[in-house]
C-alpha cells in the first residue's frame, strides 16, 4: 500500500473514531492486530454493552477508481476476514476485555475532500 493511501486510511480512521466517541462509544483499540490471523481491525469500540469491530473504507473525492459508495468496497472476503480477526483478537484479549454483551461488525465508508474533510459518510451497522 502506498504511503498516500496509508495516510488517507489513518486520517479516515481518526475521523471515524472521533465521531464514534462523540456519539457515546468508547474506543477500545485502534489498528488491532492478532497473533493468529494476519491483518488488522481498524477500530474496536464499546457501544453500550456491544463490542463493535469497525472496518473503515475511505476514498478521495473525485476518485475515478473504486465503487460509487466507499462502504461497498468492503466485500464478502473482507467481511469474512474481519470476523476471523475479531475471533482471534477476542482469544488474545480474553482476560483484559471490559464487560460486554453482543458482538457487532460495522463498516464505515467515507469520501474525503483534498483537505481531509469527510464529504460523504455511510455507517452500516451490523454489516457482517
Amino acid at each position: 500500500m502506498s504511503e498516500a493511501r496509508q495516510r488517507l486510511g489513518r486520517a479516515a480512521e481518526a475521523l471515524v473514531a472521533d465521531s464514534l466517541e462523540r456519539r457515546g462509544m468508547r474506543i477500545v483499540a485502534r489498528n488491532a492486530r492478532t497473533s493468529a490471523v494476519r491483518g488488522e481491525i481498524d477500530l474496536i469500540a464499546l457501544d453500550g454493552r456491544a463490542l463493535v469491530f469497525v472496518e473503515v473504507k475511505a476514498l478521495r473525492a473525485g476518485s475515478v477508481s473504486g465503487p460509487e459508495r466507499p462502504a461497498i468496497a468492503v466485500g464478502h472476503r473482507k467481511r469474512q476476514r474481519l470476523r476471523l480477526l475479531a475471533l482471534a483478537w477476542l482469544r488474545d484479549h480474553d482476560g483484559s476485555l471490559p464487560p460486554h454483551g453482543a458482538l457487532r461488525f460495522d463498516v464505515v465508508g467515507l469520501r474525503l475532500d483534498p483537505g481531509g474533510r469527510a464529504i460523504e459518510w455511510e455507517h452500516l451497522r451490523e454489516a457482517c
